[in-house]
């Protein structure tokens, strides 16, 4: 585990806590480092929701899956960055989604009660991690508000015009990189592909953007329904 602390540093769950301070912390807490190849079901719907998981290298979808198996992604984690401590911390007794390795992962497993409970070694940093836990949950029950704001969206251009637009937000530029696929990013925005598409290929058409792979540049302003993305970049 010593290969990761520098990594850990920038993990929210230990944040203000020393490199050599988290290498004792990952024993008292009995973290597992586990790996897994693209597509592989790291935690499973509908198991017992017991793991907060860090992200040590690729990167982590949530995917909820229907009854008609029609498949959408909740959240995409790359490294250093945590999933699953929200229904952990929830104990609920069924995960309502699963979370697999976009591609091939390493990833950190800590059961929640470990967390939760104080451990018999009077740890001085137990409580700045469970501080740092709930702090973790409360940014990503604000990220999940920010999706619904995409995806209550009615159309796939209106959603594909309100992701766009949190992305030049988010990386306080015109142009940048989205962490998904056609196919993935269709599944998180809730549309179909082929419409999903033909709006990007309408967007281009009329100047509004360009793209190449998972890259994105704005020159035009995107508006749609009252949201505007200045050409120069976001507000």
């Amino acid at each position: 585990m010593e290969n990761f602390l520098e990594l850990l540093e920038h993990c929210p769950l230990f944040d203000g806590i020393r490199q050599a301070d988290i290498a004792a912390m990952l024993q008292c807490l009995g973290a597992r480092v586990l790996r897994y190849g693209k597509g592989e079901t790291i935690l499973a719907e509908g198991a017992p929701a017991k793991y907060v998981g860090i992200v040590l290298s690729g990167a982590v979808q949530i995917v909820r899956v229907d009854y008609f198996g029609n498949r959408s992604i909740i959240a995409r984690a790359g490294p250093a960055e945590l999933f699953g401590e929200s229904f952990a911390c929830a104990g609920v007794s069924a995960a309502p989604v699963s979370a697999a390795a976009a591609e091939p992962a390493q990833v950190m497993l800590i059961d929640c009660v470990k967390i939760t409970r104080s451990c018999g070694s009077a740890c001085p940093f137990h409580q700045q991690v469970l501080l740092n836990l709930l702090k973790a949950i409360a940014e990503k029950n604000l990220a999940f508000h920010q999706k619904i704001e995409v995806t209550s969206r009615r159309t796939t251009r209106e959603k594909l015009a309100a992701y766009l637009s949190q992305q030049a937000k988010r990386h306080n530029s015109s142009s940048f990189e989205i962490p998904y696929s056609r196919q993935d990013l269709a599944d998180y925005l809730g549309v179909d592909r082929s419409g999903l598409s033909v709006e990007i290929s309408k967007f281009r058409r009329q100047g509004l953007i360009e793209t190449k792979g998972r890259e994105f540049i704005i020159l035009g302003n995107l508006e749609e329904q009252g949201r505007f993305i200045p050409a120069s970049g976001p507000p």
